[in-house]
């Protein structure tokens, strides 16, 4: 009877040199054969990681240009919520593009949008003769890393479609329906200066949205754009989206507000300032003192008469 031979006994036993040494030939081959693959791992690395780029490029691109987008603030219209300065770095705001296609733009929100045809840029134009400088300067701006297109802008919504607004109460407050605003958010970058620039009513039309600049100094907005008036009114489908977040630079890291100054609104004090009203009484004051001599003289006058003729 014949025992089969384990199997792992043929595996145990060496390679057995042939006369023209075709084992270790074909060891050392295996070891060339390993060492080759794993130089070709490392070039297939290589090769992958400029598509990796790519692919990360365009997802980011996609997302900005549908989801979400980042934006540099450029000016100082919306201080202190947004920092922004035209010779230094501004805060990047990301921009919920997605939010307007399911709900309607609301008082307080603060959002991006395209600059009507009669809007004026708020910041001088940067533009380059050089094509290189134009593409990359165009890239940064779609990625958020570049000032925007200086057809946007940035400011928060005061009054909807619908609803009339104007300037001021007696306490110098923005007046929307009859009520006076509460505007915690307001700036003064000139503290001597605290009172709104005052404008008639506007009834602002549907699909259209009233926005001002938190900085009430230094903002042109819907109060001056285009004149003011219905010229400074914003078309609904100009925004481009909401600013949801500051993610640069990261000691500005924060919610952007989005308080409605509506919500909280009281009856406008419609009457004059203080100076104002007292205007009349001192006006009857000062003119009582010669009404109150003449009739002293003309009663003195009558008298006289009288006696005379007596």
């Amino acid at each position: 009877m014949v025992e089969p031979v384990p199997q792992s006994a043929a595996e145990d036993e060496p390679d057995r040199p042939d006369e023209d040494g075709s084992a270790e030939s074909s060891t050392s081959g295996r070891r060339g054969s390993h060492r080759r693959g794993k130089s070709s791992k490392k070039r297939s690395f290589w090769k992958e990681l400029p598509i990796l780029i790519v692919v990360a490029l365009v997802l980011t691109i996609l997302i900005q240009q549908f989801l979400a987008k980042v934006y540099m603030i450029p000016s100082g219209s919306m201080e202190t919520t947004l920092h922004g300065c035209t010779d230094c770095t501004g805060d990047r705001i990301l921009v919920d593009r997605v939010t307007y296609d399911f709900t309607d733009p609301t008082s307080g929100d603060v959002v991006v949008f395209k600059g009507p045809p009669l809007w004026n840029n708020e910041i001088a134009p940067q533009e380059s003769s050089n094509i290189v400088v134009k593409g990359l300067r165009g890239f940064g701006s779609l990625i958020g890393f570049a000032p925007p297109d200086e057809r946007d802008f940035v400011k928060r919504i005061i009054a909807t479609g619908g609803q009339t607004v104007q300037c001021c109460d007696a306490r110098g407050r923005v007046i929307v329906d009859g009520k006076a605003l509460d505007e915690p958010y307001i700036h003064w970058k000139n503290p001597e200066v605290t009172t709104e620039a005052s404008f008639p009513p506007v009834k602002v039309p549907q699909g259209y949205v009233w926005v001002m600049g938190d900085n009430r100094n230094d903002s042109c907005d819907s109060t001056c754009q285009g004149g003011g008036g219905i010229n400074g009114v914003v078309p609904v489908d100009n925004i481009i989206g909401k600013a949801r977040l500051i993610v640069l630079p990261p000691s500005r890291w924060g919610g952007v507000t989005d308080h409605n100054p509506q919500e909280n609104a009281r009856p406008a004090a419609l009457g004059a300032p203080a100076w104002q009203q007292g205007l009349p009484a001192g006006v009857g004051i000062a003119a009582a003192w010669p009404a109150l001599f003449l009739g002293r003289r003309m009663s003195s006058g009558l008298r006289k008469v009288a006696g005379r003729r007596r």
